[in-house]
This record gives structure tokens, C-alpha cells and sequence, in this order.
């Protein structure tokens, strides 16, 4: 039986290989535009795209060939990587239900978090959102401030009692995660994860989430994504799915199950200990974590009270849960660890933001910082902006054209030929790279110093080719939180919580790099590493009291 079911996946695999190479073979407008030479035949390109320490190539691609060239895909599919602002706007906002997520995304994302907003498209999709926009709302942010204080508190007291006797080294990375993961945990879903004390084991969670995106980059996972997922989901399912990462000699497959079953594992027993609550009444909800203003409880009731297809299902529910807490967790504590690490190594920003910090605190009679003054300190939001747009947490999108499409420019190209390109030709089934990074860098728009961490460049006017290239994304002209129906519903909620935290710990405590090399993967979702090979991401910094 096993022979059989591998067998069957291989002659699919294999089929599949065959009918991207027949499409190779048909002339498209693609050909005519300019791009980078393929590594190889059969891999193209992408082993260069996904590559772990892929930054300096992604660079060089967007400075030699602009806004918008052909990439080779597998088996010498042509794919396209784009960052053009008008047509950006096309594929994430205006035909964005004709460019959707790749077949791989979905299904890995299908077997992972089930049915939830990362696999849900069209309609389906529109629901999931609206029912969670309530709960991102900014008069529901304000009420989660006090928690988010509480929380964050919890970490900053931690740190001190740390750092008590002198400067110690920490890996802020775990510290972040952990502090994201009960940040979501407390307010998105009335559950506790962590004490956030010293000595006290992480939740099998958090753990599982710091190890979900090293397993799942990298050239060899996204080839494994984009290929064997859509096979196995089409002719097998899931039960097949799991026979293959039981059975194939691949340790980062066994590593991803694992995580995978710890991901779903912690969303069932949170869905039902919430199910449970709400049976019982208002009462109960109150004297849990979370008094009942936690997003999934406010998505249960919510919930209850749809009728017909505006109804969730428990499959979707439990997908719900899965993915926010992902989501939530990932993002913001690589945006996090980053912004730490980049305050490390620029003590003199370090020093004015603290200043900043306690100026603010100090005129609130030195209580915490109320919610209208905190998210309007000008430094500390120019900090966060800067870094969300040089080192944006997710470096890019992938997208497939389901029909032709026509794809106009804002900036026409030269083809192979000598012509003026001012319209692409995407035929049906073409992967699209929408770079973020390229997009946040692009020295058109941001000046010869895009590719510098500069704060202040957001305390004075930004350029006019910023503001008249009118990019779609949803904060501040960046592609960070994408754009559209699909950009992140959580954005707000995110930076919120990075403020709260900065605001604590940067007042408290002083933050130097450590002797330890880090580099910074590539990845679905960027995190620290030791080097690029490392699954294991961390970040060791040097804290210390601040004076």
C-alpha cells in the first residue's frame, strides 16, 4: 500500500513537471521582458528567490532590471517579479480575486492552521474578515492598553531581577516570542501562556512558532510547497500528507509535523475550554483571562448569532484560533527583535528614544503612557516606521494569476526586443513575486539612502515621488502589511503592542549587541540566526539597568 500511495505521487509529480515544461514551450509576452539568467533548468531562479540569505540578490535584481522583470520558475516556467506601484495596486487591490494565493500556500496553510483567513478566498474570505473587524477596532484597542501594560510590565520586571547584578546576556528573540504569545493569548484569546518569569519553561506554543518558519523557508520548503503540497492535497488528503512526513528521510519534514501538531493541538484545547465558558453565560466569560473582550470569544458570540452561510463551522473556528494566534505571535516579535537589535547597535537613537520615553512619562504624572499619548510620540513611531520599512517582517508575497490578465505600469520597461512595455500580458496560472522589500527600498521613490536606517526621515515631510506614487498599502506608503482585502486586519493591534513594549523596556533598561554573530533569514516570516543554516533562531543582546 505504501509503494503504491508514493508511487501515485511521483507519476502526479511527475506529470506535473511535465505540463509546466509544455507550457514553457509556448512563446508569451513574459519572454519579451528583461530579467535575470537561470541557475538551472529545472529549479530556475528560485534557489536564489528562497535562498535563506537571499537579501544581497534581491537587491541586485531590483537595481539591474527595475520594478518589474521575468524570473525563472521551475522547469523553466516563467514567473514574474514585480513591485511596480500601479501594478502592485492591480494584483493586491483591484483584481486581487484574480491574483490569488498559490495553490501551495493554500494547501500548506490548509494543513496546518485547517480552515481559516491565511486558505479561505472570495466571500469566504470577506466573512472571516468581517467578523474579526470588531474586535481590531481602535475603541476595542483602547480597552486592551491597561492589559497590554500589565502584560508587558510582567517581561520588563523579569529583565530587571535579571540584570540585577550587572549586564547579562539574553535572547531577546525568546523573551519577545513569549511576550507576543501572551500578549495575543490574554487578548485575542482569554487564554494564558506564560508567567513571563525567569526560570519558568515557555509554553510548547511559543516554542513551536520560533521553529514554524526556519522548517517551512528556505529554497528546499518552498519547492516542496509550491510542488508536492498541491499534489498530495488533490490526489491524496491529509492522512496521506501525514504518512509522507512520517515515512520520507527528511528531518525538517519530521521537525514541521511536530510543530504542526503542537499548532493544532493548543488551538483544540483553546476552542473548546472558550466553548465550554460561553455555554455557561455571561458570568463565567467575565471571570475568565480576558473578562470576555478577547477576540475569539467575541467571535463565538458573534458567531452564534449568524444564520446560514454567514455561520462559521468548527473546522473554520479552529483555524480561526490557530492561525490569528500564529499571526500575531511571528510577526510581532521579529518586528520586535529587530527593533532591539537596531537600538543596540545605534545607542545614540537608543539614548533620545529613552529620553522621549520618560519626557512622556514624566508628563503623565509618571504613570504609563495613556494610549492617545503613546502612539503619537514622534520618535518612537518614527522608529517603528523606519524599521517596518527597511526590515519589513515579511520580505514578500506570492500570488497566481487565475485567468490572462493585463497588468499596466507605472513606470513602462524596455523588452528584449527595444520596445516601450507599458502592459504586461500575465497568462492564467503564472506565480507572481510581489517583493516588499524591493518595494520598501525602491530608491525612486525613497532616495540613493533607501537602503539606511534613518528614523528621521519620518519626522519631516516624506518625498513627493513617495506620496505620488500612491502605493496601495494600508500604513504609511510600505507594502509591510500588504494591501487590499487580504492585507494584515491586525496591523494597528501589532504596532500597538510594540509601543507598549518599547515604552517599558527601553525606559528601564539599556540594550548593547552581544559578541555573537547574527544574521537575519529570509524566510516567510524574517528572524535572528546564529548563520543561515541555523534552524534554531535566537538573538543574544547585552542588557543591562539604564541610568
Amino acid at each position: 500500500m505504501d509503494s503504491v500511495i508514493l508511487q501515485a505521487i511521483g507519476i502526479a509529480t511527475l506529470a506535473t513537471c511535465l505540463w509546466v515544461f509544455r507550457r514553457r514551450l509556448r512563446v508569451t509576452a513574459l519572454d519579451n521582458l528583461p530579467g535575470p539568467p537561470a541557475k538551472s533548468w529545472l529549479f530556475g531562479s528560485w534557489e536564489q528567490l528562497f535562498g535563506r540569505g537571499a537579501w544581497d540578490y534581491h537587491r541586485q535584481i531590483s537595481e539591474t532590471y527595475g520594478d518589474i522583470m521575468r524570473v525563472k520558475g521551475l522547469c523553466g516556467a516563467n514567473n514574474l517579479y514585480v513591485y511596480d506601484p500601479k501594478a502592485v495596486h492591480h494584483i493586491l487591490v483591484k483584481d486581487q480575486d484574480l491574483y490569488e494565493e498559490t495553490a501551495g500556500f493554500l494547501k500548506t496553510n490548509s494543513f496546518t492552521f485547517g480552515d481559516s483567513f491565511f486558505t479561505a478566498l472570495g466571500d469566504r474570505h470577506r466573512l472571516h474578515r468581517k467578523m474579526l473587524n470588531p474586535v481590531f477596532s481602535i475603541a476595542h484597542m483602547r480597552e486592551m492598553v491597561p492589559l497590554f501594560y500589565e502584560i508587558s510590565h510582567k517581561l520588563e520586571n523579569t529583565l530587571r531581577k535579571m540584570t540585577a547584578n550587572g549586564p547579562k546576556e539574553v535572547d531577546m528573540l525568546e523573551w519577545n516570542t513569549r511576550l507576543a504569545l501572551e500578549l495575543i493569548g490574554q487578548s485575542g484569546l482569554g487564554y494564558t501562556f506564560d508567567t513571563l518569569e525567569e526560570g519558568s519553561t515557555p509554553h510548547p506554543y511559543g516554542i513551536a512558532s520560533k521553529q514554524f518558519m526556519p522548517l517551512s523557508g528556505g529554497f528546499h520548503a518552498n519547492v516542496a510547497k509550491e510542488v508536492i503540497a498541491p499534489i498530495v492535497a488533490r490526489f491524496a488528503g491529509p492522512r496521506v500528507g501525514r504518512f509522507l512526513a512520517n515515512w520520507v528521510p527528511w528531518k525538517d519534514l519530521q521537525g514541521f509535523r511536530d510543530v504542526i501538531d503542537t499548532l493544532n493541538g493548543t488551538a483544540a484545547e483553546i476552542l473548546a475550554e472558550k466553548k465550554k465558558v460561553i455555554l455557561v453565560g455571561d458570568e463565567a466569560m467575565k471571570a475568565q483571562v480576558g473578562h470576555g473582550k478577547d477576540i475569539i470569544s467575541i467571535l463565538l458570540k458573534s458567531n452564534m448569532d449568524a444564520l446560514g452561510e454567514d455561520k462559521l463551522t468548527d473546522e473554520e473556528l479552529h483555524g480561526q484560533v490557530s492561525a490569528l494566534t500564529f499571526a500575531a505571535t511571528d510577526t510581532t516579535s521579529s518586528a520586535l527583535s529587530r527593533i532591539l537589535y537596531l537600538l543596540a547597535i545605534n545607542k545614540d537613537c537608543q539614548d533620545r528614544l529613552r529620553q522621549e520615553i520618560r519626557q512622556a512619562k514624566e508628563d503623565n504624572g509618571g504613570r504609563d503612557i495613556d494610549y492617545d499619548t503613546l502612539v503619537s510620540l514622534p520618535y518612537l513611531d518614527a522608529i517603528c516606521r523606519e524599521t517596518l520599512r527597511l526590515y519589513s517582517p515579511v520580505p514578500y508575497l506570492l500570488r497566481t494569476a487565475r485567468a490572462d490578465m493585463v497588468l499596466p505600469l507605472a513606470t513602462p520597461v524596455k523588452g528584449i526586443d527595444g520596445s516601450d512595455i507599458q502592459e504586461v500580458l500575465v497568462p492564467n496560472g503564472t506565480i507572481l513575486f510581489v517583493s516588499v522589500v524591493s518595494s520598501n527600498t525602491n530608491t525612486k521613490l525613497w532616495g540613493p539612502d533607501s537602503y539606511e536606517w534613518k528614523p528621521e526621515r519620518w519626522l519631516n515631510k516624506l518625498p513627493d515621488t513617495v506620496i505620488n506614487a500612491r502605493l496601495p498599502g494600508v500604513y504609511s506608503h510600505l507594502l509591510t502589511f500588504f494591501a487590499g482585502g487580504r492585507s494584515c486586519i491586525g496591523f494597528k493591534f501589532s504596532q500597538l503592542e510594540m509601543k507598549v513594549a518599547l515604552a517599558l523596556l527601553v525606559d528601564q533598561l539599556e540594550f548593547a549587541v552581544s559578541k555573537e554573530q547574527i544574521v537575519w533569514q529570509m524566510t516567510a516570516v524574517v528572524l535572528p540566526h546564529p548563520d543561515y543554516d541555523s534552524v534554531r533562531p535566537r538573538l543574544p543582546l547585552m542588557i543591562s539597568r539604564a541610568a
